[in-house]
């Protein structure tokens, strides 16, 4: 099968941050299936390009897996400056792409995949089917434009109101949809009268084959004390430090936790990182750490090296129907999970019987959520993590889950 992959996030080989359609493809392309993959130019943690890009349209990047070829397409790095900045980073990448997909790639493909946020890659996806007579899969990895009106994001109304019309127009248009979580085909079929046999649900997966390749030879004691943390429980936030994550409510349990042993290690970029780390040295917490991204594969050396996973988001009603995709990870290397997400995340990390959950910006609810951890004993901890291991093996298993992906794209190309 040849599929057409438009995702202006899609990582560079090696990058931190989620990694969903990086280790699909993988499947996908180990399974004998040739993709292609339109990628934006600029980190979306970070907003800034890599020096190759800098002056280039398009760039051929060869150095992903064998039968992946991405064409990264040009983004402005205007994204992180302001509203009209965001606006233009996401059309700019919609015209590149457009670009790219008519003259840098050849013939026809079996189907096109399209993955968002942004919502306006769907002008990508529609464009391309009509000039390759191809069928698009819309995939929503985030509800929008809720969840960028909810966080303050979106705020023009001519905005927001086009921004409504074009996702009824792209739902219409797509052969199928996919959602990454139940609530989002709720949402779908019972308030945007989307037909049930349209939305299939392909969640986010735990990576289980790194974890296992990770944990091979690595000493999780000799790595926690080589960061001068032996002595600590280390509680590690893994993601983008941007507006929608609100790491401040972190920042501020921190300073309620100095009486403890508790250290919050914060892994990642974003577009708030240098105000989040000007707030913690204003309040002189020395149990909070800022690292840089990495690799996937040293992410999870940092996560086998910790007690505890966080994920927090800010609170706003959107966030109460999607999973967070560092939650997965967290399970598939056997840590409890401190869970500042309310809505599907939270039956989640109930049904799996892996952490606790806090109500979001409640520092008194991520305080005594802490607490109550530190409470627990070293076995009590660990048992956890295996509940949450075992539930995303038998639920969540990213290998699983790319096979069924397929099996529906080849349902509707038959």
């Amino acid at each position: 099968m040849k599929i057409l992959l438009i995702h202006q996030y899609f990582l560079e080989k090696g990058d931190g941050g989620g990694s969903r359609f990086n280790e699909m493809t993988k499947n996908w392309s180990a399974q004998g299936h040739e993709i292609t993959v339109l990628a934006g130019m600029v980190h979306y943690a970070t907003g800034k390009k890599q020096e190759r890009y800098k002056g280039k349209f398009t760039y051929q990047d060869k150095s992903f897996y064998e039968n992946v070829d991405v064409v990264r397409c040009y983004v402005s790095e205007s994204y992180n400056i302001n509203f009209l900045g965001r606006l233009w980073a996401y059309f700019s990448f919609v015209f590149s792409s457009i670009y790219a997909g008519f003259f840098k790639t050849k013939g026809k493909f079996d189907v096109i995949v399209v993955t968002s946020p942004p919502l306006f890659v769907g002008i990508t996806a529609y464009v391309l089917s009509k000039l390759k007579r191809s069928p698009f899969v819309f995939e929503i990895r985030d509800l929008w434009p809720e969840s960028a009106i909810d966080t303050g994001v979106l705020k023009n109304k001519f905005i927001i109101k086009f921004a409504y019309w074009f996702e009824k127009f792209i739902y219409s248009k797509a052969r199928l949809i996919n959602v990454l979580t139940p609530a989002f085909r709720d949402k779908l079929v019972n308030e945007k009268q989307i037909p049930k046999e349209k939305v299939i649900f392909i969640p986010n997966a735990a990576d289980f084959s790194l974890a296992k390749k990770v944990q091979q030879n690595f000493n999780a004691t000799e790595f926690k004390r080589k960061l001068n943390l032996e002595d600590k429980f280390v509680i590690t936030y893994v993601g983008a430090h941007g507006v929608a994550n609100h790491l401040i409510q972190i920042i501020n349990a921190a300073e309620r936790l100095l009486d403890t042993n508790v250290v919050f290690q914060l892994i990642g970029a974003g577009m708030r990182k240098e105000y989040l780390i000007k707030v913690a040295e204003e309040k002189g917490l020395t149990n909070v750490v800022f690292r840089d991204s990495v690799p996937k594969e040293e992410v999870f050396k940092y996560i086998l090296a910790s007690d505890v996973g966080a994920s927090v988001l800010k609170k706003v009603d959107t966030f109460k129907t999607i999973y967070s995709n560092k939650t997965f990870d967290y399970m598939s290397c056997k840590k409890p999970i401190l869970l500042a997400i309310d809505g599907v995340s939270k039956d989640l990390i109930n049904d799996a019987k892996c952490g606790v959950y806090v109500e979001p910006e409640s520092i008194e609810a991520i305080v005594e959520g802490v607490r109550f951890l530190l409470a627990k004993t070293q076995e009590e901890i660990h048992q956890m993590g295996v509940n949450g291991y075992l539930y995303a093996k038998s639920h969540f298993d990213r290998n699983q889950l790319a096979t069924k992906y397929l099996q529906k794209i080849n349902e509707i190309i038959k």
